[in-house]
C-alpha cells in the first residue's frame, strides 16, 4: 500500500494481504470509528507533524492532537503550521500555573485559550493542539464564551458608555496606552481596544455614534498599521464578573465552604468586583455547571494520541492531590475538591475511549493491529569547519534522494545558501513544504521551525533540520508577541513627571513639579506647569516653553535642591557647572583628535565570518543586529575602535564580543577579555570556548581556578603565539603578561575595576582596538554628545519570547518560600536563593532542606576555595543542584537559563541597580520568571528602602534599566564615559541639563565658536500670540500623556518632527481641535524664529511686534525696505524689534500675519 503526500508517494508496509497494491489516500483514516483504535508505529517523534498534517488534510471533520506536556505541544504547533499551510492550526494550552496556584496565568495565554475556545467550535476542519492536562482541565461552559462575545463592524451604531461598561463587566482594563491584550482606552472619541485572542490592537473613530473606522495599529509607537472592516471582540477572562457571575459565586462559596467570609480575601474581591490573583481554581463556583474540551468539540472528530499521555496525566493528578492535601486547612483561603476542578484520570481516558483514535508510537510494532512506517530520524550531517572538505557527510547523504533543508529565518536561510555556495552547492529556495512536494528539486532550502529532520526510505527524501548541521539545537523558543520596542521609545518615556518630581527651570534652577494648569491670562485660557521653589513660591512656565524644563536626575528626589526665585544661587551653581563642562568637552575633543590622528589596524572580514555567524543558536535582535555590524565597522576601518555596548542583563552583548574577536583572531591577532571577577571570567571562557569549539581557535583563561604553574604555563604560550583569546581579570594587566600581538580589547562592566586598572586601560586604549560592555543603563541621550568621540551602542530590544520577570516584595515567610521555590521546581527549573550573610548561608541552606527534604541544595559565596566555588557553580549549571544558595557572587555574569525564581532574602539592604542586576539573573528563556524580594516586617523599614523596593517591583518590563528613573544608575552611566569627578555637577544642575550643556558645548568647540553655555537663546525665543494654544482635556483628558506630548511639541527641532507629531496626535486621538492647530502652528513659528534669529514673536488684536536677537540672520536693509514700502502697516518699535498692525486680529489672522512677516522678512534678506 501507498501513503500520498501531497505529491510525494511514500510506500507502506502492512501487515495484510500484500496483494493490494493499489495506491490510496491514508487507508487508516477510512477505518478509524468511535471506540477504535488505529496504531502507526515506528514513527520518530520528527515525523509527528508531517503525519498530522497529511492525516488533517484528508480526514472530513477536526482533528484533536493531545501530547504529554505544554512544551511539546507549542513545538508540534510551529511544525504543524509548516506542513499545513490551508487549513486552521489552533493550540489550547494550560494555564502554565500550579495547581491551585495564588498566581494568575498570563495574558497572553489566557488570550490564546480563549480564541482556540471560541473558534474550535465554529470550524468543520483543522488542528487543535493540547496538552493532557488542558483536556483534564474543567473549562467555562460553551454558553459564556459565545454570549459574551461580541464583534464590532464599520458603519455600526454604538453607545458609548453602554459599550464601556460591557468591556469592564467582561474584564477588560481601562488604561492610558493600549499594550496587552484585555486592554481599552478611550480618548474622546476615538477607542483602543487589544481584544482577547488578537494578534493586534484596533482603534475605533467614532462619527457622532457610529464607527467610522477601524484601524490596526502597533501597540510600541501606537501609530495606526491598516484598516479593517470588522473586529471579533472575546470576553476578557474565562469566567463572567459581571453582577450576574459575581451572584453565582457568592451562593456557590456559601453552599461549598462553612467558613467566615469576611475573613477570605478571596470572596472579598469578587464581591467587589475584583479578580484576585489565582481566582481561576475557583471558577466552578462562577457557573451552575462547568464543561470540558468535550463540549467544544464539533462532530467527526479524529483523536491524534501521542506517546506518555497515561503517565504525565496520572503525575499530574498526583501533584493536584498533594497540593489539595497542603491546602484544605487554609480558612481564609479555602481550595475546591479536585474533582470540581479537574477530570479524573480514568474518567477522561473512559471519554477519549469514545472518540475515534489514532495512536502515534516511536516504538516498532509488528502486531497486525499497526501500521509501520519506512521512515527513520536523520543522521547528524554537521559541517565539519576544519576539514578538507567541511560538508562531505552533506554531499554522500544526498545521494539518491531528494532533500529540503530547513533553516530557522530568513535570515540563516541567506547565510546557509552562501554557506553552501561557497562549497558549491546550489539548492533551489522554496517557499515552503508544498513547494517542495509538488516540485522536482533534487536539493532544496527553506525556512522552517522543525527540532528534528527526518529521512523516508520509499520514494527516497529526506528534511533535514539545521541542528544537524550545526551540532546543536539552534531554534529560537516561540514568539509571544512581536518585540518592537526601539530604543528612543524607551527614553521617550524618561520625560514623564510624577507630582512632586523635581524639575530644573534653564533660567530658575531646580523646583518641583506640581501639576497641569489652565489659567486665563489676557482673556485666553491655557495651561501651565507649576513649579515650586524655595520658601514655596511658585513659577508658572507656559506649555509653549517647556524646552526650558528638564527632569532632574541627580541626588534623592525628597533632597533635590530646591533654588530660590529671584536669588543668583541657581547662577553660580549653572556658572560653575559651566566651567567644568567647557573642560570635560575640550578633553573629549582631545581625545578624538589624537584618535582621529593615530592610524589603526583595519581588519579584513575574512569568508569564514559568515559560517561562524552562522553558528550562532539564535536569531539575533534588531539592536543586537546593529551593535555587531557597528563592531565589525569599526574593526574594518583604519580608525582605532573605542565602542561601549550597554545591554540589560541577558540581552545578547557576549555575542557582539564573540564576533569582535572571531575577526580578530582570523586576522592573526590576540584578544584580550578583561572581566572583573574571577566567576565571571570562568563563564565567559566557558561561553567561548562552545562558541569557538568547531574553530581552530585557542581560548584560555587566567584566573585563580587554575594553579600557579597553570598560569605561568598560559602567560608562557600566550607570549609564544599559542593562545588566541585570553580572559581573566585584573592579572591581564600585569606587567608579567606579555602578547605576542595584541590587537583587540574587549573590557566587561569597566566601572568594576579599581582605579589603578582604569589608568592602565587607559593606556591601552591609545594602543589597540577596545571594546566595553556593560549592563549599566546609559541614557540615549549620551550618544548625542558622544557622537565620533565614544561611540556607543544600546541593546534596548529582549530576545524574542522572553517575559518579564514578575516581582514581589512580601515579608519573609517559610509558606511563602516553600510555594515560590515548589513552584520553579515542579515545572522542571531551578532556583537562585541569595542570603548575603556568609556566617548564616550554611544555616539558611538547613533550614531550606528541612522545608522540602527532597531539593537539591547547592551553597556558593565569595568566601569559598576557588575550585571549590567553580564546583558548585558548575554543578547548578548542569542541574546536579535545583536550589542555590549563595551571596551576591552570582550578580555578575552567570548565566543559567533554566534558572527562573531568585529569592533575595532581605532585599531592603540592597541597592536600586543591584536588585535589578540580581533580578537579572532569571527569565533567560521564555518561562515566566518571578523574583521575591523578602524582607523584615515594614514597619522596620527605612522609607529610602521602602522607596528602592516599590520601584523595582513597578518597573518589571523588559529592558527596565532603560526606563527606571533611578538616578544612581544614570549618574554612574555618565561617569563611566566622562569620569566620576563629574558626578558633583550633575547633582547640583540635574543630568538632562548637564548633558544638554556638554552637547552644546562640544558643537561649539567643533566648529570654532564661543562657549556660552549660561545663556541659550534658541531655548528662549518667546511665541505668545495670546490665543488658546494648548491640548483641551476634554480631547485628551490624560495629564501625563498631555505633558509628554507638550514636551515633545516644545522639543521638536524640525518642521518634519512637528509634522510627524501633528500625524501621530491625529492618528491616536482624532482630528485636531483648534487650540491644539494653534499649539502646532506656535511650535512652528518659534522653530522658524530660531532660524532667523528672532528673539521674541508677540500678537495682539491689534498689532503683531517682532523681536531681533543680535545675532539675526535678517539682513537690516530687509526691514528698512519692508518698513519703506508701507510705513503705515510697518513700523520700528525701538532699535530692534518689528510692529505690523492688525485691523481685526482674531486668533487665525494673528497667526497668518505673523507667518507672513516672517516669509517676507527671508525672502527680502535671501534676495
Amino acid at each position: 500500500m501507498f501513503l500520498l503526500l501531497q505529491g510525494v508517494t511514500i510506500r507502506r508496509q502492512f501487515a495484510e494481504d500484500e496483494s493490494d497494491n493499489a495506491v490510496i489516500d491514508l487507508p487508516a483514516i477510512s477505518q478509524a470509528r468511535p471506540g477504535h483504535t488505529l496504531y502507526w508505529s515506528g514513527l520518530p517523534r520528527s515525523g509527528f507533524a508531517l503525519a498530522a498534517a497529511e492525516v488533517a488534510k484528508k480526514h472530513p471533520g477536526m482533528l484533536l492532537l493531545v501530547t504529554a506536556d505544554t512544551a511539546s505541544a507549542y513545538q508540534l504547533e510551529r511544525e504543524l503550521g509548516f506542513f499545513l499551510t490551508d487549513l486552521p492550526l489552533r493550540i489550547l494550552p494550560d494555564w502554565e500555573t500550579l495547581p491551585y496556584d495564588t498566581f494568575s496565568p498570563h495574558e497572553d495565554i489566557v488570550s490564546e485559550r480563549l480564541r482556540a475556545l471560541v473558534e474550535v467550535p465554529r470550524q468543520q476542519r483543522g488542528i487543535l493542539v493540547a496538552p493532557i492536562t488542558t483536556l483534564m482541565q474543567r473549562l467555562a461552559p460553551p454558553s459564556y464564551i459565545q454570549g459574551h462575545s461580541l464583534s464590532l463592524e464599520v458603519g455600526q451604531q454604538l453607545d458609548l458608555a453602554q459599550f464601556r461598561q460591557q468591556l469592564e463587566n467582561s474584564g477588560y482594563h481601562h488604561v492610558a496606552n493600549v499594550y496587552q491584550h484585555g486592554e481599552y482606552t478611550l480618548r474622546g472619541s476615538v477607542m483602543d481596544i487589544y481584544p482577547m485572542g488578537s494578534t493586534a490592537p484596533y482603534r475605533l473613530d467614532l462619527l457622532d455614534d457610529e464607527i467610522d473606522t477601524l484601524r490596526q495599529f502597533d501597540p510600541e509607537t501606537q501609530r495606526g498599521t491598516g484598516t479593517v472592516e470588522r473586529v471579533d471582540l472575546l470576553p476578557g477572562r474565562e469566567f463572567p464578573l459581571d453582577e450576574d457571575g459575581i451572584a453565582t459565586f457568592r451562593r456557590h462559596w456559601h453552599e461549598q465552604f462553612n467558613v467566615d467570609h469576611r475573613r477570605c480575601p478571596v470572596y472579598q474581591d469578587v464581591s467587589d468586583g475584583l479578580a484576585p490573583a489565582g481566582i481561576e481554581y475557583y471558577l466552578p463556583l462562577f457557573f451552575e455547571a462547568t464543561g470540558t474540551l468535550f463540549d467544544y468539540l464539533p462532530d467527526d472528530l479524529l483523536l491524534l494520541t501521542l506517546p506518555g499521555l497515561e503517565a504525565a496525566a496520572d503525575h499530574y493528578w498526583q501533584d493536584v492531590h498533594q497540593r489539595f492535601e497542603q491546602r484544605q486547612g487554609d480558612l481564609q483561603r479555602p481550595v475546591l475538591p479536585p474533582k470540581q476542578l479537574f477530570q479524573p484520570v480514568p474518567e477522561l481516558f473512559a471519554q477519549l475511549k469514545t472518540l475515534p483514535r489514532l495512536a502515534l508510537s516511536e516504538t516498532h510494532d509488528d502486531s497486525d493491529s499497526a501500521y509501520r512506517f519506512p521512515c527513520e530520524h536523520a543522521p547528524e550531517l554537521a559541517i565539519d569547519g576544519k576539514a578538507e572538505d567541511p560538508i562531505k557527510a552533506l554531499r554522500a547523504f544526498l545521494l539518491g534522494r531528494r532533500v529540503l533543508l530547513c533553516a530557522e529565518s530568513a535570515g540563516r536561510r541567506e547565510a546557509l545558501l552562501e554557506l553552501l555556495h561557497r562549497h558549491k552547492l546550489h539548492p533551489a529556495t522554496v517557499e515552503g513544504w508544498a513547494d517542495f512536494a509538488n516540485g522536482n528539486q533534487d536539493l532544496a532550502l527553506t525556512v522552517a521551525p522543525l527540532d528534528q529532520g527526518l529521512v523516508v526510505k520509499e520514494p527516497a527524501f529526506a528534511l533535514v533540520a539545521e541542528s544537524q548541521l550545526f551540532g546543536q539545537r539552534v531554534a529560537q523558543s516561540r514568539r509571544r508577541r512581536k518585540a518592537t520596542t526601539s530604543a528612543d521609545n524607551v527614553v521617550r518615556n524618561l520625560a514623564e513627571l510624577r507630582i512632586g518630581s523635581p524639575v530644573v527651570h534653564a533660567d530658575h534652577g531646580v523646583g518641583r513639579y506640581l501639576g497641569l494648569q489652565s489659567l486665563s491670562v489676557d482673556g485666553q485660557d491655557n495651561e501651565f506647569l507649576t513649579l515650586e521653589y524655595a520658601e514655596g513660591s511658585k513659577l508658572y512656565v507656559p506649555v509653549s516653553q517647556l524646552q526650558l524644563i528638564s527632569r532632574y536626575s541627580g541626588a534623592d528626589d525628597e533632597l533635590a535642591p530646591l533654588h530660590r526665585l529671584g536669588s543668583d544661587q541657581w547662577s553660580r551653581s549653572k556658572r560653575k557647572a559651566a566651567e567644568k563642562i567647557r573642560d570635560v568637552a575640550a578633553e573629549l575633543l582631545d581625545i578624538y583628535a589624537r584618535r582621529e590622528a593615530r592610524k589603526g589596524r583595519a581588519f579584513d572580514i575574512v569568508n569564514d565570518y559568515a559560517a561562524f555567524a552562522e553558528a550562532f543558536p539564535f536569531e539575533e535582535t534588531p539592536d543586537q543586529q546593529t551593535a555587531i555590524e557597528s563592531v565589525i565597522g569599526d574593526l574594518e576601518s583604519d580608525k582605532p575602535m573605542d565602542r561601549l555596548v550597554c545591554g540589560d542583563v541577558g540581552f545578547g552583548k557576549t555575542e557582539v564580543a564573540v564576533r569582535a574577536a572571531f575577526v580578530a583572531v582570523q586576522n592573526g591577532c590576540q584578544v584580550a577579555i578583561l572581566v572583573p571577577t574571577t566567576l565571571l571570567a570562568q563563564q565567559h571562557f566557558e561561553s567561548f570556548r562552545d562558541r569557538f569549539a568547531d574553530w581552530p581557535v585557542n581560548v584560555e583563561v587566567l584566573s585563580r581556578f587554575k594553579s600557579a604553574s597553570e598560569q605561568d604555563a598560559v602567560i608562557q604560550q600566550l607570549q609564544d603565539g599559542k593562545i588566541d583569546i585570553l580572559i581573566g581579570t585584573h592579572k591581564l594587566l600585569n606587567g608579567s603578561v606579555r602578547y605576542a600581538n595584541l590587537g583587540l580589547v574587549i573590557i566587561d562592566e569597566e566601572h568594576r575595576f579599581g582605579v589603578r586598572q582604569k589608568e592602565a586601560l587607559k593606556n591601552l586604549r591609545a594602543e589597540v582596538d577596545v571594546l566595553t560592555l556593560t549592563a549599566t543603563p546609559i541614557p540615549r541621550t549620551l550618544n548625542m554628545s558622544m557622537a565620533g568621540i565614544r561611540d556607543l551602542s544600546i541593546i534596548a530590544t529582549p530576545p524574542a519570547r522572553r517575559l518579564s520577570v514578575k516581582t514581589f516584595v512580601r515579608e519573609r515567610d517559610l509558606p511563602l518560600i516553600k510555594e515560590a521555590i515548589l513552584r520553579e521546581i515542579l515545572r522542571g527549573g531551578q532556583v537562585y536563593y541569595l542570603h548575603n550573610e556568609v556566617k548564616t548561608i550554611e544555616k539558611t541552606a538547613r533550614e531550606l532542606q528541612e522545608l522540602l527534604p527532597e531539593l537539591r541544595i547547592g551553597i556558593g559565596h565569595g568566601q569559598m576555595r576557588e575550585r571549590e566555588l567553580e564546583q558548585v557553580m558548575s554543578d547548578f549549571y548542569h542541574k546536579h543542584h535545583n536550589v542555590l544558595v549563595c551571596s551576591t557572587i552570582i550578580e555578575t555574569g552567570i548565566d543559567v537559563p533554566n534558572a527562573n525564581t531568585i529569592i533575595i532574602d532581605r532585599a531592603d539592604k540592597f541597592g536600586l541597580a543591584q536588585l535589578h542586576q540580581l533580578r537579572g539573573r532569571v527569565g533567560r528563556s521564555h518561562h515566566q520568571a518571578y523574583a521575591y524580594l523578602l524582607t523584615p516586617p515594614p514597619k522596620v523599614l527605612t522609607a529610602d528602602a521602602q522607596k528602592r523596593l516599590t520601584a523595582i517591583s513597578e518597573a518589571d518590563d523588559l529592558g527596565a534599566g532603560f526606563t527606571l528613573a533611578t538616578h544612581d544608575m544614570e549618574i554612574r552611566g555618565a561617569g563611566e564615559l566622562l569620569g566620576e569627578d563629574q558626578s558633583g555637577q550633575i547633582n547640583s544642575i540635574g543630568f538632562t541639563l548637564y548633558m544638554d550643556m556638554l552637547d552644546r558645548a562640544v558643537k561649539a568647540i567643533q566648529q570654532g565658536k564661543t562657549v556660552d553655555l549660561e545663556n541659550n537663546a534658541e531655548d528662549h525665543i518667546e511665541v505668545n500670540l495670546r490665543i488658546p494654544a494648548l491640548i483641551p482635556d476634554d480631547y485628551l483628558p490624560d495629564v501625563q500623556e498631555r505633558l509628554v506630548l507638550y514636551k515633545r511639541i516644545a522639543n521638536a527641532d524640525s518642521e518634519d518632527a512637528i509634522r510627524e507629531l501633528q500625524v501621530e496626535m491625529i492618528d491616536r486621538f482624532g482630528l485636531l481641535p483648534d487650540a491644539c492647530k494653534n499649539l502646532f502652528r506656535c511650535a512652528q513659528l518659534r522653530l522658524k524664529a530660531s532660524q532667523m534669529g528672532l528673539a521674541k514673536i508677540e500678537a495682539s488684536s491689534a498689532a503683531c511686534r517682532v523681536e531681533f536677537a543680535e545675532d539675526t540672520q535678517v539682513e537690516p536693509m530687509a526691514i528698512v525696505k519692508l518698513v519703506q514700502s508701507n510705513a503705515v502697516k510697518y513700523q520700528m518699535d525701538g532699535a530692534n524689534a518689528l510692529k505690523v498692525k492688525l485691523d481685526d486680529g482674531e486668533a487665525e489672522q494673528r497667526i497668518a500675519a505673523v507667518e507672513d512677516l516672517l516669509e517676507k522678512l527671508a525672502a527680502s534678506s535671501n534676495n
